[in-house]
């Protein structure tokens, strides 16, 4: 398997340290809009396989290009979420297996953004699944922690605990801390805003897809592994447009804990316009520029990637799951946990972008080998689970199960 890794910030570095450990691929050229954070990725590994390259996440032909000239199999998209379409259409255009871990982005309603969907995540790479079925080609979708492990969870309970699913529940907590910073998240704060401001998306069996208001349905969920109880919220991602096209459940859910400071946080950036992505015009030295207000906010927070060595505690990824199993009410909790000092002790990498790292170089893996395949846009949960919980305990983080 020859690969093509495009992005390289904090996913995309942990990306190629969890997979220089690995054997089953031939190849991995590792890719950025900035060469530097390229290079130093690759030189820091000192290991053949891997080439860095320069290249433009929003440049169809340029990716396209590179995939053909490097012969690659696959690409997997490391980037932010605007550039999934780009390289989603680049991979399809070079003949190569795709893998992301956030989907195509959403559209609020235009009239009734609190009740009902307008664009869905994921709708625009759906939208060409027969496309991509006929050719026979493959596109791995929301493959990353959350989404990601959390619909494989889905699919090992469908297929191994429950004999009926009444809920599906995604619940992510932690209690990471940050020496030296008041607010200082520790994934991208771009798509961090993009996920928490939009209209949450909730799944019913009778229903179907609709919205809440941000922030909506809070409940306290108690953590594993010494994380203890956290407020969880309503947040909008993927996995609720993505278990029931697989998974048969009356209702599914996506929960987030993110506590009372973080949500005032966004929601003061919100009342100020803060989070909006179309530009605006601003007096610069040599005259007016334009820019994104939320590149600005990005661009005046720390690089989540640079904080390891600053923080403390554990995240927690899991997926609950209430239901029936042989006539009996059955309830549980299927988990996840990386603690700070292990991945960055490890791998140097901090725990909440190598937990989400892991995951797409287990996929990878299975996909060389065969365990999994498939054509079409699918999901994880299109996925046989066991194969995948095998190996990521093979790759030294084990999952756990909880009985609630």
């Amino acid at each position: 398997m020859r690969v093509l890794l495009v992005g390289v910030g904090g996913v995309g570095t942990a990306v190629t340290r969890i997979a220089a450990r690995r054997t089953f691929f031939e190849a991995m050229i590792v890719a950025d809009f900035d060469p530097a954070r390229a290079e130093a990725a690759v030189a820091h590994l000192d290991d053949p396989r891997f080439l860095a390259e320069r290249v433009d996440a929003g440049d169809e032909a340029a990716v396209a290009a590179l995939l053909r000239r490097h012969s690659c199999d696959v690409l997997v998209n490391a980037t932010d979420p605007r550039f999934v379409m780009p390289l989603f259409r680049a991979a399809r255009a070079a003949g190569a297996t795709y893998v992301d871990m956030a989907m195509s982005l959403s559209r609020p309603h235009a009239e009734h953004p609190y009740r009902e969907c307008g664009v869905k995540l994921g709708d625009e790479q759906f939208a060409e699944a027969d496309a991509w079925a006929k050719d026979g080609a493959l596109a791995l979708v929301g493959m990353g922690v959350e989404p990601g492990l959390s619909d494989v969870f889905a699919r090992y309970a469908a297929d191994e605990l429950f004999d009926e699913i009444e809920e599906i529940g995604v619940r992510d907590g932690a209690n990471l801390t940050v020496d030296g910073y008041d607010f200082a998240p520790s994934f991208s704060i771009w798509t961090t805003i993009e996920e928490c401001l939009n209209p949450p998306v909730v799944y019913e069996a009778d229903r179907g897809w609709f919205t809440t208001e941000p922030f909506s349905e809070p409940e306290v969920f108690d953590f594993p592994e010494g994380i203890g109880p956290v407020e969880c919220v309503n947040v909008e991602h993927e996995e609720v447009l993505l278990v029931p096209r697989w998974v048969d459940a009356r209702r599914v859910t996506f929960k987030y804990g993110l506590g009372e400071e973080f949500i005032s946080t966004l929601k003061t950036l919100h009342l100020l316009g803060l989070d909006r992505t179309e530009p605006v015009t601003v007096p610069g030295p040599d005259g007016p520029v334009r820019v994104s207000p939320r590149d600005v906010v990005a661009a005046c927070l720390p690089d989540p990637a640079t904080l390891g060595e600053r923080m403390r505690g554990k995240t927690c990824a899991g997926t609950w799951v209430r239901g029936v199993k042989d006539g009996a009410p059955r309830e549980v909790y299927l988990y996840h946990v990386v603690d700070n000092a292990w991945s960055m002790a490890e791998y140097g990498s901090q725990a909440v972008v190598w937990q989400t790292a892991v995951n797409p170089v287990v996929a990878l893996e299975l996909l060389a080998g065969g365990a999994w395949s498939g054509a079409g846009v699918l999901g994880p949960e299109a996925f046989p689970a066991r194969p995948f919980l095998d190996l990521l305990t093979a790759y030294g983080s084990p999952w756990g199960l909880r009985e609630q």
